[in-house]
């Protein structure tokens, strides 16, 4: 596995643990709301916008290091 290849293959990791964290973290901000605590989870709502903001971003640098990987193995 080249270098670029793994390097590629551990933000992919990275970004699936940043998904699942912030599905969770969504979760309990529904929970937060529901128990009355809407400003709160607002407020949470709102951070989780940056991860969504830097998705698009994230995944086309993977993918190009994915590319770049596959054309390092030649």
């Amino acid at each position: 596995m080249t270098d670029t290849k793994l390097i590629a293959s551990l933000f992919d990791r990275l970004n699936q643990n940043q998904l699942a964290l912030g599905a969770a973290v969504e979760e309990l901000c529904n929970w937060v709301e529901q128990r009355g605590s809407a400003d709160i989870a607002n407020n949470v709502r709102g951070a989780l916008e940056t991860l969504d903001e830097n998705l698009l971003f994230i995944r086309q640098g993977i993918a190009e290091l994915t590319v770049a990987g596959s054309l390092g193995q030649s």
